[in-house]
């Protein structure tokens, strides 16, 4: 049921940021003479420079992967998201940079709301990991987010009844909350994780809530090697900046899996250095983790490439590209840890393309030290 990684040498702690392996049946997709077609959104800000960034290390590794450029960006433009969606359908995959949501307009939807639900993209997936060599408050850091991600407050049902009284409705159901919640226990599973939390404000949102909270609890019962609790949402973002280290995989409805992701993201370093998957049964969708779309640094050179790097990795591990995986995974380690090529966010002052370049260099040593077989 799950794709197995092949028996490979693990370079010491590297292994640390790779991708874990992702439960669920992979369908066919787009495919041919031994290359995989993916769709690619550069999106707002720094995203077209990134997605440049990850064509040329594809290349320079000649990792099995042609692109399909769509751009969706937060200019509406006649057809662009139908375009895009069309896109990601035929080939099945598609990697993107964050497209910008204009909050000060009620009228403008989140593009990226509107293809997570189109595309029933209802798991995303946070590796939150302590990478050494950053500075941080704690240490130690090793969590998987699981984030139920087409329903709860993120349903886009709000009207104003009459002037100055909002009405925005919460939508949940016990067929959404089930899936989110094997997804949880099925990846716990499938990468022997100890624990799951499920995260919730049952008190309060007693009906809401409280079905999440009982259909996570009875999914646990099928799951009796695996240990499970639930924690209140506001004790959970406390013990979350406290003592992370007591967290292993945690699963929440949509609102609060936001939240707690941009904590656990921020715990291990920022927005930089975290990707994130979205899954769904028929298609997936690669991109950062806390969905910035970091437009004040577009053009300098001077953005983390780490997330979007280790994005690329999670959809080569996806599509079954486990050596190329590996490979940018241990150089981009290599180059974070061993030579400290760091961007300013984390302490460093060194460029993206130095990070680019130096994870070039080790992808070089590491691929003659290992030749593909």
């Amino acid at each position: 049921m799950f794709s197995k990684l092949p028996l490979q040498a693990v370079r010491g702690a590297a292994s640390a940021i790779r991708t874990h392996q992702i439960p669920g049946h992979r369908l066919p997709l787009a495919k041919y003479g031994g290359r995989h077609t993916v769709c690619a959104l550069p999106g707002d800000g720094i995203g077209p420079e990134m997605i440049a960034h990850i064509r040329n290390i594809f290349s320079f590794c000649h990792a099995p992967i042609n692109f399909e450029e769509v751009q969706v960006s937060s200019s509406l433009l006649d057809g662009d998201m139908d375009a895009a969606l069309l896109a990601i359908e035929r080939n099945g995959v598609a990697i993107k940079g964050n497209i910008e949501t204009k909050h000060d307009d009620p009228q403008f939807t989140s593009r990226n709301v509107e293809l997570r639900t189109k595309l029933d993209l209802y798991a995303n997936i946070l590796h939150c990991v302590t990478i050494p060599t950053v500075p941080t408050r704690h240490t130690g850091i090793d969590i998987v987010l699981i984030r139920e991600n087409t329903e709860g407050e993120y349903s886009g049902l709000e009207h104003e009844t009459v002037p100055g009284i909002v009405e925005s409705i919460k939508i949940v159901t016990r067929e959404k909350i089930e899936r989110i919640s094997r997804m949880a226990f099925e990846y716990a599973k499938a990468n022997g994780r100890k624990k799951v939390t499920a995260v919730h404000k049952a008190n309060i949102q007693k009906l809401g809530d409280g079905l999440f909270l009982k259909v996570v609890r009875e999914m646990s019962e099928e799951y009796k090697d695996i240990k499970f609790e639930a924690m209140i949402v506001d004790n959970a973002s406390m013990q979350l900046v406290s003592k992370p280290q007591q967290f292993d995989v945690m699963v929440m409805p949509n609102l609060y899996g936001n939240i707690i992701s941009n904590i656990a993201c921020g715990l291990v370093g920022g927005p930089g250095l975290v990707s994130g998957m979205n899954l769904g049964d028929k298609y997936a969708v690669f991109e950062t983790g806390t969905r910035n779309t970091g437009t004040s640094l577009a053009g300098k050179d001077i953005a983390n490439p780490t997330a979007f790097i280790r994005a690329s990795v999670d959809m080569l591990r996806y599509l079954g590209c486990h050596y190329h995986a590996n490979i940018i995974s241990d150089a981009l380690w290599k180059a974070l840890v061993d030579q400290r090529i760091h961007t300013a966010d984390i302490g460093g002052q060194n460029s993206a393309s130095d990070v680019v370049n130096a994870t070039l260099q080790n992808i070089e040593k590491l691929m003659e030290e290992h030749p593909k077989h």
